[in-house]
């Protein structure tokens, strides 16, 4: 469980990461050129970690439904719209919008048996957890000083 927990943190952080430097690139390339950059990359890295630490046992895929297949495209939406959002909203605020819709969505697939995974009942304690992580992301983003107001120092 702690390797879990620790890969979580870890996959947190890169993907934060990740999407503040696709931010920057995309202000300098847009957004198509950023998401064919980045996915390409991505595709040169995974194949070469995978030919040095799998070989050719990298190329053997077992029987999947086809549409598994395609879960990479997926990754041309990601890449453009969190790299919109963060234009839009700073990386902060978007990247909070995106871990409650993530959430929720994992909630709803686990809640359904969606996909393939073992059904979870959903609980009123689900719920409440959803909601503090959102109260907590309004009061980030809306609570406090306002833009003219500085804060005291002591």
């Amino acid at each position: 469980m702690i390797t879990g927990i620790f890969m979580a943190v870890l996959c947190g952080a890169l993907v934060s990461i990740q999407n503040i430097f696709n931010s920057k690139v995309s202000d300098r390339a847009g957004t198509i050129s950023t998401t064919a950059l980045v996915l390409c990359l991505g595709f040169l890295a995974s194949f070469a970690l995978g030919l040095l630490f799998e070989g050719k046992d990298m190329f053997e895929l077992p029987a999947m439904q086809t549409w598994y297949y395609f879960s990479g495209m997926i990754g041309v939406g990601v890449v453009v719209c969190i790299v919109q959002a963060i234009n839009r909203l700073g990386p902060t605020f978007a990247i909070s919008i995106v871990m409650v819709s993530q959430l929720v969505l994992a909630l709803v697939w686990d809640s359904m048996g969606w996909m393939g995974l073992e059904k979870v009942p959903f609980t009123s304690k689900h719920l409440i957890g959803v909601l503090v992580i959102v109260a907590g992301i309004l009061v980030f983003k809306f609570g406090g000083l306002s833009g003219k107001e500085s804060p005291k120092r002591a």
